[in-house]
């Protein structure tokens, strides 16, 4: 068995081998300089540990888990400009190191590329691998849209909520592990659970970056906290502080996300105050818990050798429990 470390240097050196530039170079080049900021590559790092659990060398599946990689970094080009973002991963982002229609063309080619990259699939398997991408890619587009409804909304549920990180983050991670199995000729029961067992590690995914967003520490989170507050941004800490806060807080909450003209630093305090008052850091935590735990459940119903999920089960622990 691999460890994830091995594993993420493997997918690191095929992406960086992908010579993607060519002409013309101003479609290619924003594709290059997505992919070459580097990042935790967690998608496609699932993608092979999950094949590794069935066969021991991943290079067959190296093809595939570089477009899961390359569909994700498109989804980020292309929030990264309905989020008008300056920065990504410390560089400046596409649209502004290039211009919008810049960033949507190169976009466009990246989501063509990733369907390229998964079609080099044993075809054994493939229209299996492509029947189960095009609906995942079409559930992401579904979550990002509930998103951005989100912001125009002021009723927005914890269900409501559950339901967008679901098609926004969690299915494609649970995609990524199914499609790892499917290639390693696991059980359509296996291939099942690791499904299962990716849409709770996706939905405790989010839930951490919104927990981090607030009660992260700023030198280890690599940025500074607080930014969904100053935003409004309907996460499951605002929303479930709308819901358990008395009529004063909601009050003082609806206060600082009506204001137009505030000290920053003023904002995220009082809001976090209310969010400490409330309960809604342990009711967080408690949510991360019980998606982990699922999720751990379902791994253990897996019919494989337990010391072959060790490294697996090792890197879901350190995603749910990370501090950035």
């Amino acid at each position: 068995m691999l460890t994830a470390g091995q594993i993420h240097a493997q997918i690191n050196a095929y992406i960086s081998g992908l010579f993607l530039i060519h002409a013309p170079e101003g479609l290619y080049a924003p594709i290059d300089y997505v992919l070459s900021m580097g990042g935790k590559r967690i998608r496609s790092v699932l993608m092979l540990m999950a094949y590794n659990l069935y066969k021991e060398d991943v290079s067959e599946a190296l093809a595939p888990a570089a477009g899961i990689e390359i569909f994700h970094n498109y989804t980020l080009l292309h929030d990264d400009l309905m989020d008008k973002a300056d920065m990504r991963r410390g560089k400046k982002t596409v649209h502004k190191e290039w211009n919008e229609n810049t960033a949507i063309l190169s976009g466009d080619a990246m989501l063509i590329l990733a369907y390229q990259y998964i079609a080099k699939a044993s075809p054994a398997h493939l229209k299996e691998m492509l029947d189960l991408f095009g609906m995942t890619a079409l559930e992401v587009c579904e979550g990002q849209q509930y998103d951005i409804d989100f912001e125009q909304q002021n009723n927005v549920t914890e269900q409501d909520y559950l339901k967008m990180i679901r098609l926004k983050t969690a299915v494609l991670l649970a995609a990524s592990l199914k499609m790892g199995a499917i290639q390693g000729g696991a059980s359509q029961q296996d291939a099942d659970l690791l499904y299962e067992s990716g849409i709770h590690i996706g939905q405790a995914f989010q839930l951490k970056d919104d927990f981090l967003d607030v009660y992260g520490d700023p030198a280890v989170f690599g940025k500074n906290t607080g930014g969904d507050i100053l935003c409004n941004k309907k996460t499951y800490l605002m929303i479930k502080a709308l819901e358990l806060s008395d009529d004063t807080q909601k009050a003082e909450l609806d206060r600082w996300m009506q204001m137009t003209t505030f000290n920053p630093e003023d904002k995220i305090s009082a809001v976090v105050h209310i969010y400490n008052e409330a309960g809604v850091k342990t009711c967080c935590e408690n949510k991360i818990r019980e998606y982990y735990g699922n999720a751990m459940r379902c791994l253990e119903k897996i019919s494989v050798e337990k010391e072959k999920k060790n490294e697996l089960t090792d890197m879901i622990h350190d995603l749910m429990y990370r501090r950035n």
